[in-house]
C-alpha cells in the first residue's frame, strides 16, 4: 500500500529539506573541525560538535520521512542506503568523540560523511519497483549491518592517520598539525574501539539475518555471496583483534591489516550488493 500522491509528495519534500538543512550543518561542523584543529580552541571544538550532533538529527528525520514515504525500512534503494551509512558513520564518531574525549580526527571524518550525504542527494530516491521487505527482525538486521559497514570505515580513517603520523614521525618532519593529533597510541586505541564495535554488529546483524533468511526462505543459510564476504569481513576483523593482542602486531603492523580488511567492505558494498547477491540489494 502506497501513500497518496500529495502524501508522498509532501513526504519526499520533507525529506530533501531534512536532508539539505543537514547538509548544511555537517558543513559548518567540518569548517570547525578544522578551525579547532589547527587553533585548539574549546569554545570551537564544542561547536563543531554541537553542529554535528545537529546534522544527525535532521539526516535522523530525513531518514524518518523516506521511511514513512515507503512505509518500511528507508535503505530501500540506493539513496536510502548511502544515507544511513553517512548518518550512522556520523554517529558513530560523535560516539567515539564523546568516550575518548578527542576531537582532532573530526576534520578527517566529517568529509567521508559529507560525501555519502551527498552522494544520496544525487542517487535517485525513487521507491522500489516490487514489495519492499517488512518486519522488525529485518529492519534491525540491515540496521546493524551497515552500522557495521560505519564502524570500520571509521576505524578505516584513523589507521590511515595512524600510518601517516607515524610515518611523519619515522621521518622526523613534525609539522605544527602533527602536534595537534592524538598521540599514536590513542589513534590505535579509537580504532580496536571502532572495530570492536562493528564486529559486535555485523556479529548480531548476521545472526538476525540468518534467523530472517531461515523464516522467509526456509534455511538459515543459502550460500549467497552476501553471506559468504560477509563471513569473509567478521573473520579478517577477528584476525585483526587477535593479532593486535600481540606485540608483534600492534603499531602500523595492526593498522596496515585494519587499511586491507576495510577492501573487503568496500567490495561487500558495492560490487556484490549490486553484481553478484541474488537478494541483498543496497545493504
Amino acid at each position: 500500500m502506497r501513500l497518496p500522491a500529495d502524501g508522498a509528495l509532501t513526504a519526499d519534500l520533507m525529506t530533501t529539506h531534512f536532508g539539505t538543512g543537514a547538509l548544511g550543518l555537517y558543513a559548518i561542523s567540518l569548517s570547525l573541525y578544522v578551525w579547532y584543529l589547527y587553533f585548539k580552541k574549546r569554545l570551537i571544538g564544542r561547536a563543531a560538535t554541537l553542529f554535528l550532533a545537529g546534522g544527525i538529527v535532521l539526516q535522523y528525520f530525513a531518514l524518518l520521512e523516506r521511511s514513512r514515504w515507503l512505509q518500511s525500512v528507508p535503505y530501500e534503494d540506493l539513496y536510502g542506503s548511502m544515507s544511513l551509512f553517512g548518518w550512522l558513520l556520523a554517529v558513530t564518531y560523535l560516539g567515539l568523540e564523546i568516550f575518548h574525549r578527542h576531537r582532532s580526527v573530526g576534520p578527517f571524518v566529517l568529509p567521508f560523511v559529507l560525501l555519502l550525504s551527498l552522494l544520496a542527494s544525487f542517487a535517485p530516491a525513487a521507491a522500489p519497483a516490487f514489495p519492499p521487505a517488512h518486519g522488525p527482525l529485518f529492519a534491525l538486521h540491515v540496521t546493524l549491518n551497515i552500522l557495521a559497514y560505519a564502524a570500520f570505515a571509521l576505524s578505516f580513517v584513523l589507521s590511515v592517520i595512524y600510518l601517516l603520523q607515524n610515518r611523519l614521525l619515522r621521518h622526523h618532519r613534525l609539522g605544527t598539525m602533527f602536534w595537534q593529533l592524538p598521540a599514536l597510541e590513542v589513534l590505535e586505541r579509537m580504532s580496536r574501539s571502532s572495530v570492536i564495535v562493528g564486529m559486535v554488529s555485523l556479529g548480531v546483524g548476521m545472526v538476525l539475518g540468518f534467523v530472517w533468511a531461515s523464516r522467509i526462505r526456509g534455511q538459515f543459510w543459502n550460500a549467497d555471496a552476501k553471506e559468504i564476504v560477509t563471513l569473509v569481513i567478521f573473520a579478517a576483523y577477528a584476525s585483526y583483534v587477535w593479532l593486535g593482542r600481540t606485540s608483534a602486531w600492534r603499531g602500523a603492523r595492526a593498522s596496515r591489516l585494519c587499511v586491507l580488511n576495510f577492501i573487503f567492505v568496500i567490495f561487500s558494498y558495492t560490487v556484490v550488493n549490486l553484481f553478484l547477491s541474488r537478494y541483498h540489494r543496497y545493504f
